[in-house]
C-alpha cells in the first residue's frame, strides 16, 4: 500500500476508536454500566450496533467471493430474518426488559433451574468463542496479504489490539464505536460498487453487466426447488434461516446484549426492526459486488489463483514452479478467447439478437468450463505443494481486486472497511463472552462480591476468551469458506438453544428436567447428523429446536417451576 493508503487507513481507525473511547470515558465501575452501558441506548444506536455485530470482516471478505463463485443464491439465507425480528420484538424483548436481566440465560434459571441455565450458557460460550476466532482470522488475512507477514503473527497482533480495545471500553464504548464503523462500511461498499462498474469496458454499462451475469447463472436470487441437501433455497431460508435468525438474535448474548442496552422496550424493538429492514438490502449489495467482480474478470485477466501468498511460494519452487507457470500460460491464452466470446455476447444482447446471443453463450460456457478446469488443476497443484493451504481461494477475490485495481487512498478506505467490521463484531463477541462467563457461571458461585470485583472479573474473562479466539483463528485457514464456516458453526448449536427458549416462552407446563435432557439429546442428534449426513446446515436449526420441543412435550409430566417475575438471585 502507498503512504496515502496507510494515512487513510490509520486515520480512519484512530478516529473511530479514539472518538468512541473519549465519548465513553466515564462508563462507570458497575456491572450495569460496564456490560449494558447504563441501559440508555437509543433505537438507531441499537440498530447500528446489531448490524455491526453481525457484519464481521468475514462478511466483506468471504461473501463477495461466495457470489463470484456461486451467484447470489446465498441471499436466500436471510429471507427469514425480517420475520424473526418481528417475533423477537413481540415475545422476547418484553420479557428480557421486565426481568432486567444482564444475559438471556439469566432468565432460564427463574423459568427452569440453574443446571439448564448453565448448560445453555456453555453452548453459547463454545459456539461464540469459536466464531470469534473465525472473525479474527478474516482481518488477519487482509493484513497478511498486504504486508506479506506470517498469518499466525498477524493473528496474534490483531488479537492483542482487539483484546485491549474491548477490555478497556465495555459495552457503551463498543456501541459508540460501531456507529462510526457502520458509516465507513457503507461508504466503502458504495465506492467499491461504483468503481467496479466504472472499470468495465466503455460499451458495457451496469444493465449490460447484470444481463451478462444473468446469462452466466449468477443472478440466481430465488430457488423454489426443495432439496434437503441444498444449503440455499427459498425453503431452507424461510425455515432454517428463520430458526437460525430467531436463535442468533433472540438468544445469542452477543446480539441480545445490544438491545438490552435500550432505555425501554420501544427503543429495543425499533432497533431490531431497523435491522430487519436493512439487513437484506445490505447483504444484497455485498453479494452484488461479487457478481460485478465476476463480470469484471470476464474482461480483465483474473489470477490463476486468488491466494497470492501461496502462489508466490509455489511459483518459486523448483519442483512445482514450472508446472504452475505452464498452467498460467494456458490460462492467459484461454482468457483472450473468453473475453472475445463475452464481448460478442454483450453485443448480441444489446442488439436483441437471440440467435447470435445463443451462439456466443455456448462459446462463453465452453471457455468458462475450460478456465474452471485449469483453476481446479492449479488448486490441486498448490495443495500438493503446500498441504496446509485452504481448499478454495474465494475469500481472496474481493481483496485481490482492492489491492490491484483501486487508486491510492481508496485501498486504505476499503481495508478500513474490513478492519472496522472486524473490530465491531469481535469486540461485541468478546463483550458477550465476558458477560456470560461472569453473570451466568462465576457470579452464581460467588454471589457476595462487590460490583467492582465483577467488573474486574469481566475484564479478565474478556482477555481469556480473546486468547482462546486467537488460538482457534490459527486453524481457520484450513476451512473452505469463512462465511459458510461461521454459519455452519452457529447452526450446530443455535437449534438446541432456541428450543430451550421456545419451551421457556411458550410451554409453561414443561419442567426443568424435561427440557434439560431433551436439550442434551438434541445437541447429540445435531452433531451426529453433521458428521454422518450431507443435510444442508440450515436444517440443523429446525431439527435441534424440534427435538427439544418434542422431547419436552413427551417427557413424563412434572410440576414446572413457576415463571419468575424476577431473575433468580445470583
Amino acid at each position: 500500500m502507498s503512504g496515502l493508503d496507510w494515512l487513510v487507513l490509520g486515520g480512519t481507525l484512530l478516529f473511530i476508536v479514539g472518538y468512541g473511547t473519549w465519548r465513553t470515558r466515564r462508563a462507570g465501575d458497575t456491572l450495569d454500566g460496564y456490560l449494558l452501558g447504563g441501559r440508555q441506548a437509543s433505537w438507531w444506536g441499537i440498530g447500528l450496533s446489531i448490524m455491526a455485530t453481525q457484519a464481521s470482516a468475514i462478511t466483506f471478505l468471504s461473501t463477495p467471493g461466495q457470489a463470484y463463485d456461486d451467484g447470489m443464491r446465498f441471499i436466500q439465507f436471510y429471507f427469514g430474518l425480517p420475520v424473526a425480528m418481528v417475533l423477537i420484538a413481540i415475545f422476547a424483548v418484553p420479557i428480557y426488559h421486565r426481568l432486567r436481566v444482564f444475559t438471556a440465560y439469566e432468565y432460564l434459571e427463574g423459568r427452569f433451574d440453574r443446571r439448564t441455565r448453565t448448560f445453555t450458557a456453555l453452548l453459547f460460550l463454545v459456539q461464540r468463542g469459536l466464531s470469534n476466532g473465525l472473525s479474527l482470522y478474516a482481518p488477519a488475512l487482509v493484513l497478511s496479504a498486504i504486508l506479506g507477514w506470517n498469518i499466525h503473527l498477524t493473528v496474534w497482533l490483531l488479537g492483542i489490539v482487539m483484546i485491549a480495545y474491548t477490555v478497556a471500553g465495555g459495552t457503551r464504548a463498543v456501541m459508540v464505536t460501531q456507529q462510526g464503523q457502520v458509516t465507513v462500511i457503507f461508504v466503502g461498499l458504495l465506492v467499491a460498487g461504483y468503481l467496479l462498474v466504472h472499470y468495465l469496458p466503455a460499451e458495457v454499462g451496469f444493465a449490460d453487466a447484470l444481463r451478462l451475469a444473468g446469462h452466466q447463472g449468477k443472478l440466481n436470487l430465488v430457488d423454489f426447488h426443495f432439496d434437503p441437501k441444498d444449503r440455499y433455497n427459498f425453503w431452507s431460508g424461510m425455515t432454517g434461516g428463520l430458526f437460525l435468525a430467531l436463535s442468533y438474535f433472540g438468544t445469542d448474548q452477543s446480539q441480545v446484549q445490544r438491545y438490552l442496552t435500550g432505555r425501554d422496550i420501544t427503543e429495543s424493538r425499533l432497533g431490531l426492526l431497523m435491522n430487519g429492514l436493512l439487513k437484506i438490502p445490505m447483504q444484497f449489495g455485498i453479494l452484488l459486488l461479487g457478481v460485478l467482480l465476476f463480470v469484471f474478470y470476464q474482461f480483465n485477466l483474473a489470477p490463476l489463483t486468488f491466494n497470492r501468498p501461496v502462489y508466490i511460494q509455489v511459483a518459486h519452487s523448483e519442483q512445482y514452479g514450472p508446472a504452475l507457470r505452464e498452467l498460467e500460460r494456458q490460462h492467459a491464452t484461454l482468457f483472450q478467447a473468453r473475453r472475445q466470446a463475452t464481448s460478442a455476447l454483450v453485443t448480441a444482447l444489446q442488439a436483441n439478437n437471440s440467435e447470435a446471443a445463443a451462439a456466443a453463450q455456448t462459446h462463453v460456457q465452453a471457455t468458462q468450463a475450460a478456465t474452471q478446469g485449469l483453476r481446479i488443476e492449479a488448486q490441486a497443484l498448490l495443495k500438493k505443494a503446500v498441504p496446509s493451504t485452504e481448499a478454495k481461494d474465494t475469500d481472496y477475490v474481493f481483496l485481490t481486486f482492492v489491492l490491484n485495481y483501486l487508486p491510492r487512498g481508496l485501498v486504505g478506505l476499503l481495508i478500513a472497511v474490513v478492519l472496522s467490521a472486524a473490530l465491531g463484531s469481535a469486540a461485541a463477541g468478546l463483550n458477550a463472552l465476558a458477560s456470560t462467563t461472569v453473570v451466568d457461571l462465576y457470579k452464581p458461585r460467588r454471589p457476595d462480591r462487590s460490583e467492582t470485583h465483577y467488573v474486574g472479573a469481566s475484564r479478565l474473562a474478556a482477555v481469556s476468551w480473546g486468547v482462546l479466539g486467537i488460538g482457534f483463528a490459527t486453524f481457520a485457514a484450513r476451512l473452505e469458506n469463512l462465511i459458510q464456516a461461521v454459519n455452519i458453526l452457529g447452526s450446530l448449536f443455535y437449534g438446541t438453544i432456541l428450543g430451550i427458549f421456545m419451551v421457556a416462552f411458550f410451554l409453561k407446563s414443561v419442567g426443568s428436567k424435561a427440557v434439560f435432557w431433551s436439550a442434551v439429546v438434541a445437541q447429540l442428534v445435531v452433531l451426529v447428523l453433521f458428521f454422518t449426513t450431507e443435510i444442508g446446515y440450515l436444517w440443523y436449526n429446525i431439527l435441534g429446536c424440534g427435538v427439544v420441543v418434542l422431547g419436552g412435550l413427551v417427557w413424563p409430566r412434572q410440576t414446572a417451576a413457576p415463571a419468575s417475575s424476577t431473575p433468580h438471585p445470583g
